[in-house]
């Protein structure tokens, strides 16, 4: 049972609830973009953090969970206008993964170094230096098959290095944001849940 004015991880009910609303953030504040890009891409106020808090939090499972949920939220508020831009079954399926699916449900694996370096700011860092990392190659892999109109030239090193200085160009500061945003929740954590920030909430275990 959770100590008094301590929250319980591993309530069952506020899992869910947390999830939830870090989707909801999540969600909010990637719709305020800090920088547009004109093709699409954008830096956010911290839009990834919600997403990498819950992973760290409850763990692994959890932060999946609610990265498919905030990729698919992703796809209904902006992604179903991308759709008219390109044409053919194979177009739609790379861009359903590679732009969103993908990209975004990995970001659910951001905890993922919690049990396995000790530093937590460390292993969060790592976590999330990989998951935007990943986020990146999934956008350049999109860039460069299904968004090759917009690069200045045909020639296939000319479209592969469009791809990978567009994407680059908003996902180097996104990552330094994130990276800041989830070492800064890590000490908040650390304050309001000082024993069980450090484990991960355990999927089997309830509240009693």
């Amino acid at each position: 049972m959770a100590t008094k004015n301590r929250i319980d991880i591993h309530n069952r009910t506020f899992q869910m609830v947390f999830s939830a609303v870090m989707v909801a953030l999540a969600t909010v504040l990637s719709v305020i973009p800090v920088m547009q890009l004109p093709f699409g891409g954008s830096v956010t106020l911290f839009s990834q953090v919600p997403i990498l808090t819950v992973s760290w939090l409850l763990g692994v499972p959890w932060g999946l969970a609610s990265g498919l949920a905030y990729a698919i939220l992703q796809i209904l508020v902006g992604g179903i206008g991308n759709f008219s831009y390109v044409q053919g079954i194979l177009a739609y399926i790379i861009l359903v993964f590679a732009d969103y699916l993908v990209p975004f449900t990995f970001l659910g694996f951001g905890g993922m170094f919690k049990r396995v370096i000790k530093n937590p700011y460390v292993a969060a860092s790592v976590g999330t230096l990989l998951v935007c990392f990943v986020r990146f190659i999934s956008h350049f892999v999109s860039g460069a098959t299904i968004w090759t109109e917009y690069a200045p030239d045909t020639a296939v090193k000319a479209v592969l290095a469009y791809s990978a200085s567009y994407n680059a160009s908003y996902m180097i500061p996104e990552t330094i944001i994130s990276v800041v945003g989830i070492c800064a929740v890590i000490a908040l954590l650390n304050r309001l849940v000082p024993k069980q920030s450090n484990e991960e909430a355990p999927e089997e275990k309830t509240a009693e």
